[in-house]
């Protein structure tokens, strides 16, 4: 006996991998229907025998993505239907916008390991990102959260990006800012007045730039960077006049816990943060005789540090 459940899921259910996720989840339990992005968050009709809908049901919540935060789920009876498979649709478009976005989400390990690997595809691509990682409410310019409604419409998927895409066993199915250096956005650099200036290497010219004491302006995705070598005493002073920021410390950036531990104490809840998919600004205790520029910080015990 074959029954069907339609189940609604609110909470940050869009572009973390839920519905990859809850496509998997249906396989493993024999079980046909569908997933679908809504303004209101996802809504699942999964149908099969009784026993494996209950622990399918179970699982959305035991067993989410960890990006995932889901704050409801409901489900009522619906008549079978006989689906041939299970399918991941096209969102829907509600009246009401509930659905919850989640933040922009640091550099997941797997991605890292790519942007270091000289024979991977996307080997030092900047916007690397999959389902597990990447911008997501910056990108964002309406719900539900799919390609068109992010900045990344403005570029279409190469064949090796189109692939990954739409297989469900990729970590970048269903990833919506997924790209590489054949599609996706470039980096390049620029003269003060936005022209676009000949370079081979941008980021290898940045660093010389950084090295030589200049300030640059590095475009995020919700804004500028301005960045100095924070062990330059007279780029950091040059900054703060420019910025007429006079006291207010500034945030430095390292590449990991153990290049920071080289100029302040790092307790193991403070590296927990740092190490966090959040990477929020952590205030750290400094060492002394560290090399950072004493212009950075108006405190002369804590440093603002970032990953």
């Amino acid at each position: 006996m074959k029954n069907r459940l339609r189940i609604a899921v609110t909470g940050i259910v869009q572009g973390v991998g839920f519905r990859p996720f809850i496509y998997q989840l249906a396989k493993q339990n024999e079980l046909v229907g569908y997933v679908s992005n809504t303004s209101g968050g996802a809504i699942i009709e999964a149908e099969g025998e009784e026993s494996k809908l209950k622990h399918f049901l179970d699982a959305i919540e035991r067993e989410a993505p960890p990006l995932a935060l889901i704050t409801g789920v409901t489900s009522e009876p619906v008549p079978p239907v006989a689906s041939a498979d299970f399918a991941i649709r096209e969102s829907a478009s509600d009246a009401e916008r509930t659905a919850l976005i989640s933040p922009d989400v640091c550099t997941c390990d797997d991605c890292l390991r790519e942007l270091s690997d000289p024979d991977d595809r996307r080997y030092r691509y900047p916007f690397i990102n999959c389902t597990n990682c990447g911008p997501r409410y910056t990108i964002t310019t309406d719900i539900p959260y799919d390609r068109v409604n992010t900045t990344m419409r403005a570029f279409e998927m190469c064949d090796d990006c189109r692939r990954e895409y739409e297989d469900p066993m990729n970590r970048r199915f269903h990833a919506q800012p997924n790209a590489c250096r054949e599609c996706g956005p470039s980096v390049f650099p620029t003269d003060a007045a936005g022209g676009k200036l000949d370079c081979e290497d941008p980021i290898r010219a940045a660093i010389e730039l950084l090295q030589d004491g200049k300030i640059l302006a590095v475009k995020g995705l919700g804004g500028f960077h301005l960045a100095v070598d924070a062990t330059n005493d007279g780029a950091v002073k040059e900054l703060r006049g420019r910025k007429m920021r006079e006291e207010k410390p500034f945030a430095v950036m390292a590449p990991d816990v153990a290049s920071i531990e080289r100029f302040c104490l790092v307790s193991d809840e403070e590296k927990e943060l740092l190490e966090s998919p959040n990477r929020p600004i952590v205030l750290l205790a400094k060492r002394p005789d560290n090399p950072i520029s004493e212009i950075t910080f108006s405190s002369k015990s804590t440093l603002c540090l970032g990953t």
